[in-house]
């Protein structure tokens, strides 16, 4: 194990603490035990001292019937005094020796009741204390210390299973860089810090996945784009050399230039986590942007809307319109689009047959086909639809009477 890790660092703790724990048991029994054994014998060697004195002159009737009434019962029988001695049960709670003498005193424990051993050269005594009750501290301290030690021991499996996790979470981590971005390593119910620095993780890779696709998806977009300018270049290189001809080649240009430009854009949008920087345009500004980024003839788009200002990022959302603009001619039988305004909403209307899918399925990027075919929107609605929503705009659509309706709906009412 690492000695650098938490875990390692949890574990030593732990191991510590039980030791810790159970010195301080010991200790205590110790010093429980001591502190018994003294109270004993304050207790009963002034007796002791009382029996000495009566054995000069004997025990009769009257010092046995004193000790009765000080709750003290003197046994002289060996019969008796042997059974309560060596009974199994029996236990020693002291023990002194006289060192000259070999005399022995005990005190003796048998059934909650203290007994006095005394063996003084060939004479053997036993005294029952009939008051004596002896206390359950060692329980309690036995108690005490099992409860703590059981927490001790359940807070080290919480914290390991809390962290089971992390470590979890190192091992995933360590795979971001394989491009391994699916992972699952927390209780996504659980509001620990190290389960919310889980799923942190988890959105990271998610984002950092979503990333990757988006550049994937940006390339081959750019592959096909640029596909039908190149294309059309070469076509004019063999052409013979004029003025019309070099028009047409310098508009390809311009086409690639701008599509360039576009890409740019689209790349940093999908790139970005940043907010994009909005300002005040009016709409015909940004449709007239839209006609000319597509090069499309006035006479495909019909524009039927109020001039309203709208607060957005130019560039980009002229490039959303330019493609609701493309997608509207390219699939539209009369090949033209009108273009209204409800407010800040804005709306597009061209004749076709309504969408075979969801429009939230065309928010993927070639969702509909992958060679981009004439049923596709290839990555138009997806382009759309990002930057719509980076602008505070969502794209809805409708279709009625055999026109279909593409809505852009500002999200919240503005004041301007």
């Amino acid at each position: 194990m690492n000695r650098q890790s938490i875990f390692f660092t949890i574990t030593v703790s732990f191991i510590i603490s039980v030791l810790l724990v159970i010195a301080s048991f010991v200790v205590l029994v110790t010093h429980d035990y001591r502190a018994k054994e003294g109270q004993l014998l304050d207790k009963y060697i002034p007796v002791i001292k009382m029996l000495a004195r009566q054995e000069r002159v004997g025990f009769d009737e009257n010092f046995l019937k004193n000790l009765e009434e000080i709750e003290y019962t003197l046994f002289l029988d060996t019969g008796k005094i042997n059974a309560i001695t060596y009974n199994p049960k029996t236990k020693v709670l002291v023990e002194k020796n006289h060192p000259k003498f070999n005399d022995i005193f005990r005190v003796l424990s048998l059934d909650n009741t203290n007994y006095i051993y005394i063996k003084k050269r060939n004479d053997t005594l036993l005294i029952r204390d009939n008051s004596s009750s002896n206390s359950n501290s060692l329980l309690y301290i036995t108690l005490v210390f099992s409860i703590l030690l059981i927490t001790i021991i359940l807070v080290y499996l919480i914290t390991l299973r809390k962290l089971i996790p992390l470590k979890i979470l190192k091992d995933k981590v360590k795979t971001l860089g394989d491009e391994n971005f699916d992972f699952e390593c927390c209780n996504s119910n659980s509001k620990d810090e190290v389960s919310l620095l889980g799923m942190e993780f988890k959105k990271t890779a998610l984002k950092l996945k979503s990333l990757k696709e988006a550049r994937n998806i940006f390339i081959r977009n750019i592959m096909h784009e640029l596909k039908t300018p190149i294309t059309k270049g070469k076509f004019l290189t063999q052409l013979e050399q004029n003025e019309e001809n070099n028009e047409k080649l310098k508009s390809v240009f311009s086409r690639l230039e701008s599509l360039i430009n576009e890409f740019a854009s689209i790349e940093e949008l999908i790139s970005s986590s940043k907010n994009i920087e909005k300002k005040i345009y009016f709409l015909e500004d940004i449709i007239d942007n839209a006609k000319d980024i597509l090069m499309i003839e006035d006479e495909h788009v019909i524009g039927k809307f109020e001039n309203k200002k709208l607060e957005i990022n130019f560039k980009l959302f002229s490039i959303a319109i330019k493609n609701l603009i493309d997608n509207a001619v390219k699939y539209s039988p009369n090949k033209e689009v009108i273009i209204k305004n409800e407010n800040e909403n804005i709306i597009f209307f061209y004749q076709g047959e309504i969408l075979e899918n969801p429009l939230e399925s065309y928010f993927e990027p070639f969702s509909s086909n992958e060679d981009k075919s004439k049923d596709s929107f290839g990555l138009g609605l997806y382009i759309v639809h990002n930057i719509l929503k980076a602008n505070a705009y969502t794209l809805e659509y409708e279709h009625i009477d055999g026109i279909n309706r593409f809505i852009c709906k500002k999200d919240e009412v503005s004041t301007i």
